[in-house]
């Protein structure tokens, strides 16, 4: 059975994880976020999905399972994914640790990309998005980066196999930039 590749996507808030996953999973790929998966269960416990309780939620799970904790609950949908899905890569969106990124391996052949912008770009596009969790305020975007930076995402961008800076790129450019690089990592695992 082939090895099955795992892009793992990561960048702060804003900075154009999204619209990779999404392209990507247009080109065939699987796609799980990270972000879901905490909405997910922060609707399990009756939660609104403001930012300030997916932070609480994103943070507890850490706390009570491990800095990896989100990483295991991807990599158990994905084993529960693996008999119905033939596809055999995966994009998962918004790695947020290295320990994370550890627990993946154990599913296939990993790699990480990181996007890059400034605050400026990414404020410009979580206003835009128009999800429930978008900053309301400069504040609240300063808390959520400082969130963001406390569970590691940092150190996963740091140690990213490939970066993208996103800050003077229209979508398209952006979009086939990331799809020329996972080219290249399939074609590495072939």
């Amino acid at each position: 059975m082939p090895k099955r590749l795992i892009v793992c996507l990561t960048g702060m808030p804003g900075a154009g994880k999204s619209s990779v996953a999404s392209f990507l999973e247009e080109k065939g790929f699987s796609v799980v976020t990270m972000g879901d998966v905490i909405r997910e269960e922060a609707g399990r416990q009756g939660l609104e999905p403001t930012d300030i309780n997916l932070g609480k939620m994103m943070l507890k799970l850490r706390q009570d399972l491990g800095p990896g904790a989100v990483g295991q609950i991807v990599l158990q949908k994905l084993a529960r994914e693996e008999g119905s899905n033939s596809n055999n890569a995966v994009v998962i969106d918004g790695i947020r640790s290295i320990a994370e990124v550890e627990i993946l391996k154990k599913a296939g052949h990993v790699r990480l990309l990181a996007i890059h912008a400034s605050q400026d770009t990414r404020l410009k596009h979580l206003r835009e998005r128009g999800r429930a969790d978008a900053p309301s305020d400069g504040d609240e975007f300063t808390g959520r980066d400082k969130r963001e930076l406390s569970v590691g995402v940092s150190e996963a961008i740091a140690l990213a196999n490939e970066m993208i800076s996103n800050n003077d790129l229209t979508l398209e450019q952006l979009k086939q930039r990331a799809y020329d690089i996972v080219k290249e990592w399939l074609e590495e695992i072939k």
